[in-house]
């Protein structure tokens, strides 16, 4: 077989070395297409993405506490390539939406839209999601589940790239949504078939890790009204009547020095008692001993939705909700047909993520994740954080995802004169992916770990430069040098000039200098230190180890990148470019 490969006409080297790759994998079951190739991975064989951050665009009025979340404008190819080194592994929650390929301009590929009578349109369509699929997989953490939103045409060809891509064996379920009241016509109207639904699969990273996933109570206003140690619980007065044969004197022992009243005894018993105490669950209250008892204590008495009822437009709304929603946000109609609700968004949010989970969305769209992931936030005081990718065709990223978020953070006033409070406990700030040049000279290396700066501060959640006071500088040190950053309980070096770490590490074994960049305690400063290899000058740093964590860039972002960057294209020799016959 490999023989006859080798002697077809009319492939070029990549499609020859296709099906050899198929025939040496001795592939006898999954999902064949032919490879389509992106101008976007012609661009990454010879330049590397960073990000970049704008500034002018921040949105930080929600304090130093607050999540900071995170919109990059790019192709998301070149996004996901730059949160493999920042975010690998770390992802608890990927929601996407992508182009559904119906071929009524929804899908753009090489910047055409792919139509219906195109030979190559599931093809294309199947190449583009799974180099993205990939990746997403390598951002998971190893309880991480991602959701898909897909409709008819691309239903079963997902399912198998899913089955190939995160594994068969982690496939979690499949949702139905009813994104319509009124059915719509899918090609097949003659036929009185018709659709009203969509569908979201659900896939984990590593199913063994999935222990399940938030389950909502039937009660909707549980009674929980007093403000505890560990959140919303209600108090329970453990004192009763110590008449008649319950008069135990074993059972007025202390709790927390606290005795029960003349005529009264404790409900519980000594070890219940120190059991309570212990997990926090005793609180005194106006002088009284009670007992808090938080929605977590009383799971086995709660009756729950199933996460995987039929999700009805009637419980989460529609397209046209969402649609609704974006117009009602921005003050204007925005030309967006197919807008995912809020509610259905933070209902997979509310199921699948703790009020700590990494959420990335990089088919973003107009921004209704971010949206969702703020308002779950407010519900229950999380501080999630949220990812999102879109490019800026049309302008869409800036004029409507930035802009509808900016002002769902800022708060609004509706064309009917309503005013909506703003979520105003989220910081947003705005990137660009910008590419650099992928050949490792000493210019280029440099040249990276300059531009990677921002794409540091996102790797280590650290966004705030440090200052240093006047005075405070070491002669000869200057910015070109180095740069700070802290919040108070962490901190990062990026160390550019590698000629000034004598300096440095001079300067860094003030104790003044360490003291003023942690205000509670002490930790290791993260420092990113050019180098044209791996060795991040340890020997350099030896009087200062005990205060530093060294890694040397940019062979870091070269080691990530490797794993989800297409190959350079082989280097032909002189003899291979020549004409026939011909000198050099």
């Amino acid at each position: 077989m490999r023989q006859k490969i080798q002697q077809i006409e009319g492939l070029s080297d990549d499609e020859r070395a296709a099906l050899l790759q198929l025939v040496a994998e001795g592939r006898s079951y999954g999902l064949v297409w032919e490879d389509r190739v992106e101008e976007v991975e012609e661009r990454l064989r010879e330049e590397l993405p960073v990000l970049v951050e704008d500034k002018e665009l921040a949105l930080t009025d929600g304090g130093q506490e607050a999540p900071n979340h995170i919109l990059i404008e790019g192709d998301n190819l070149e996004a996901l390539t730059a949160l493999s080194y920042t975010h690998e592994g770390s992802v608890d929650v990927i929601y996407i939406d992508p182009p559904y390929n119906t071929g009524n301009k929804d899908f753009v590929y090489n910047d055409s839209f792919v139509d219906s009578e195109d030979s190559y349109r599931h093809s294309k369509w199947l190449s583009f999601m799974s180099k993205r699929l990939r990746i997403a997989k390598r951002l998971l953490s190893d309880r991480g589940v991602i959701f898909i939103s897909i409709n008819i045409i691309e239903f079963a060809q997902l399912k198998l790239l899913c089955d190939e891509v995160f594994g068969e064996r982690n496939f979690i379920g499949h949702i139905t949504w009813e994104s319509t009241t009124q059915p719509t016509n899918a090609g097949s109207a003659k036929y009185g078939l018709q659709q009203k639904a969509e569908s979201i699969f659900l896939y984990s990273k590593i199913k063994e890790n999935i222990k399940g996933f938030n389950l909502m109570s039937v009660d909707k206003n549980p009674s929980y009204p007093h403000k505890g140690k560990f959140g919303a619980c209600r108090l329970e007065i453990i004192e009763k009547s110590d008449a008649g044969a319950y008069n135990r004197e074993s059972m007025k022992f202390p709790i927390l020095g606290h005795y029960p009243r003349k005529g009264k005894r404790w409900q519980i018993g000594m070890e219940t008692a120190a059991d309570l105490v212990e997990r926090g669950r005793i609180e005194i209250d106006n002088g009284i001993v009670k007992k808090a008892v938080y929605p977590e204590d009383e799971v086995d008495k709660l009756t729950f939705v199933p996460f995987w009822s039929h999700l009805e437009a009637t419980l989460v709304g529609t397209a046209q909700n969402g649609k609704d929603e974006l117009n009602t946000i921005m003050g204007e109609a925005v030309g967006f047909d197919t807008v995912k609700p809020v509610t259905l968004i933070r209902k997979l949010m509310y199921h699948s993520s703790d009020k700590t989970s990494t959420v990335l969305d990089f088919f973003a769209g107009s921004g209704t994740t971010l949206h969702a992931v703020m308002q779950l936030n407010k519900e229950d005081g999380g501080k999630r954080q949220c990812i999102l990718v879109t490019n800026n065709e049309n302008n869409i990223c800036r004029e409507v995802t930035y802009e509808r978020n900016k002002r769902v953070i800022e708060g609004y006033t509706t064309s009917k004169g309503v005013q909506v409070e703003g979520l105003r406990d989220n910081n947003l700030r705005y990137y660009r992916t910008q590419l650099l040049p992928r050949e490792r000279t000493n210019r280029n290396m440099r040249a990276l770990v300059s531009a990677a700066t921002d794409l540091l501060c996102i790797k280590e959640g650290l966004f705030e430069e440090w200052k240093v006071e006047s005075g405070k500088w070491k002669v000869g040190l200057t910015q070109k040098d180095f740069r700070l950053f802290s919040d108070g309980e962490r901190a990062m070096m990026v160390v550019y000039n590698e000629e000034a770490i004598p300096d440095i590490v001079d300067w860094l074994q003030t104790d003044a200098i360490i003291n003023s960049l942690f205000t509670i305690h002490y930790s290791l400063i993260k420092v990113y230190v050019f180098s044209p290899g791996a060795y991040a000058w340890d020997d350099d740093f030896a009087p200062v180890l005990d205060r530093v964590e060294l890694c040397a860039l940019p062979e870091a972002i070269y080691q990530a990148y490797k794993n989800v960057l297409p190959k350079k294209r082989a280097q032909r020799t002189t003899a291979e470019t020549s004409p026939k016959g011909g000198e050099e």
